[in-house]
């Protein structure tokens, strides 16, 4: 049996999770997720609590078992409380900077980059350096992070870029001086 499927997800009191024709909604204080669920995931609700079973053995059911279950407890994290990814920024004279609800990014590039976020998503700089990217669904806010990172990967000679904040840069060396 699936460990993550298998666990029980406590259900707060300011969410509400219903299920309709194979389709999860959950609503909290920050917002409201859909999820599609498979014919063979059945749940069962027992008060606060939710707990998903499985009508097969074969390998598709037994990896969308956990998925659903994870992704159920996800929608109600976020919710609740909501999700953040926090980028950094490295480099001389690169930088970020809000511009209304919009990012303005300075990454070394001849013109500034402005990144409009989705719907959900909002951006928060506490300084030009450090980056906070904040959300309710979790799979959206791992995007955004994740296209913001890719428009200036950090390198690995002098670690210039976007990177997460922790994240392990290994730092190559440059060209030996003569021989």
């Amino acid at each position: 049996m699936s460990r993550v499927g298998k666990k029980v997800i406590e259900i707060p009191s300011a969410v509400s999770v219903v299920f309709a024709n194979e389709i999860c909604t959950v609503k909290g204080p920050k917002g409201e997720l859909t999820f599609g669920l498979d014919s063979r995931i059945t749940h069962t609700r027992e008060g606060e609590t939710l707990s998903f079973h499985r009508n097969g053995e074969d390998k598709k059911v037994r990896a969308m078992h956990g998925l659903t279950r994870a992704r159920i407890a996800w929608m109600i994290e976020g919710v609740l409380n909501g999700f953040t990814k926090n980028l950094q920024i490295e480099g001389v004279g690169y930088k970020a900077e809000m511009r209304g609800k919009s990012l303005q990014l300075s990454l070394g590039f001849s013109h500034a980059i402005l990144f409009i976020p989705p719907d959900g998503i909002e951006f928060v700089v506490s300084s030009p350096t450090l980056l906070a990217i904040k959300g309710y669904d979790k799979e959206v806010v791992g995007e955004v992070a994740a296209k913001v990172r890719k428009l200036r990967p950090p390198e690995p000679y002098k670690g210039k870029g976007v990177r997460y904040v922790g994240e392990y840069v290994r730092r190559k060396t440059g060209k030996s001086a003569g021989k």
